[in-house]
């Protein structure tokens, strides 16, 4: 049984800076015919009266352009055709004269310094920070989004700040040199696929001063600059927001076989990779489902971090309920039962549920409190106590 039918029977019957000339070439556009146009989504292009680039925009990867002045988009699976003067679904991408442009380019809306757990990474440099940042834009609708004031809009409605990539790595440079913990940037907050050029620019100049780079996001993305963005990062979560396709398409404008897909591209490309799923009371909580997920996981890798995380009423979805703790244990145990070794719950009050344990002699080996990090007994990545290998980057 393919992947497609799994989800269909198990799960939808219950319910300009220096980039290198080889990456230049590869994200050049290309001339192609007309595709068919896919089933619509609440996620759609916007006619706009006039299209002015200003100082914030840069000539987008990854797509291809018509010969009646139409281009085509191909970074995520929206691949929104674009006549002249429209937008893309994500609000950041635009067509001026035939050529497709980033409107989120060096224009952040807001930036913070975070644990890193914060994002969360619980495997990956544990204890140290992210310059985090994000445009505003995001390629998807989804109806509880916390950040809706910022993913639902145009970089022209945000308040931005002027980084151009080369001046954005000179900003975190500065900041590890005040604080030598700050190790990483982080693309986030929004979705970092709507602020693509952006995210792969920076990446290229933070990686040669040494700064890692980390990626949150849907994961809403197409395979070819999905494997571009894995050569330029170092660590990619991915919100994994259901395992039902009525589910994404209704509640998030966007169709869950592209995000499984991209999961298990990240899985297999070595590059470090945890999953969230939050847990939204009567939309995705059916433990059946939460079961096939973890199923499907648990074929990709037993050692990616899985995290549930409690949901809060807001945006459109402000009468539901935040999630029981009940239904978040519940997802854990179901997780562990299916051989998932390293399950955690976030956005509830510190526990075992927070802590990294061994999967071999059982023992707590990383204790978090909140995004604290009260110890850790893993040394040269191994259990301090039994010596198995414990997956992650740890310094």
């Amino acid at each position: 049984m393919n992947r497609r039918d799994f989800i269909k029977r198990g799960v939808v019957g219950l319910s300009s800076v220096g980039v290198g000339a080889g990456l230049l070439s590869a994200l050049s556009p290309e001339k192609e015919e007309e595709e068919e146009e896919k089933e619509e989504l609440e996620a759609v292009p916007i006619k706009e009266k006039t299209i002015e680039l200003g100082k914030w925009a840069k000539e987008g990867y990854f797509y291809s352009k018509l010969s009646d002045g139409r281009v085509r988009c191909k970074k995520c699976p929206h691949r929104c055709l674009l006549k002249k003067n429209y937008r893309g679904a994500c609000r950041t991408n635009v067509n001026k004269d035939g050529v497709l442009y980033s409107k989120s380019y060096g224009n952040p809306c807001v930036i913070n310094i975070d644990p890193i757990e914060k994002k969360p990474f619980y495997h990956f440099l544990p204890a140290t920070k992210a310059f985090s940042l994000a445009t505003a834009g995001c390629n998807l609708r989804c109806h509880y989004c916390q950040n809706w004031d910022i993913s639902q809009k145009k970089p022209e409605e945000t308040r931005n700040q002027d980084l151009p990539p080369e001046r954005l790595v000179e900003v975190v440079v500065g900041e590890r040199n005040k604080d030598p913990q700050v190790k990483s940037i982080a693309y986030t907050y929004s979705d970092p696929v709507a602020f693509y050029e952006y995210m792969i620019d920076t990446s290229i100049l933070a990686k040669k001063q040494g700064i890692y780079n980390t990626v949150i996001t849907a994961g809403y993305i197409e395979k070819k600059p999905l494997k571009k963005l894995i050569e330029v990062v170092d660590a990619i979560k991915i919100d994994l927001k259901g395992f039902d396709e009525d589910f994404y398409k209704k509640v998030c404008s966007a169709e869950l076989e592209y995000v499984l897909d991209a999961c298990e591209i990240v899985a297999q490309s070595g590059r470090w990779f945890e999953i969230v799923n939050l847990v939204v009371p009567t939309l995705n909580d059916n433990p059946k489902q939460i079961e096939k997920m973890c199923v499907w996981l648990a074929g990709v890798s037993t050692d990616i971090p899985l995290h549930f995380s409690r949901f809060s009423p807001q945006y459109k979805l402000p009468n539901l309920p935040s999630t029981p703790f009940d239904s978040l244990y519940n997802a854990y145990k179901i997780a562990k039962d299916c051989g998932i070794n390293y399950v955690y719950i976030g956005n509830v009050q510190p526990g075992e549920w927070s802590n990294t344990y061994c999967p071999g002699c059982k023992k707590l080996i990383v204790e978090r409190q909140g995004y604290t990090l009260a110890q850790n007994l893993i040394q040269d990545s191994k259990c301090s106590y039994c010596k198995t290998k414990i997956p992650g980057v740890w310094k």
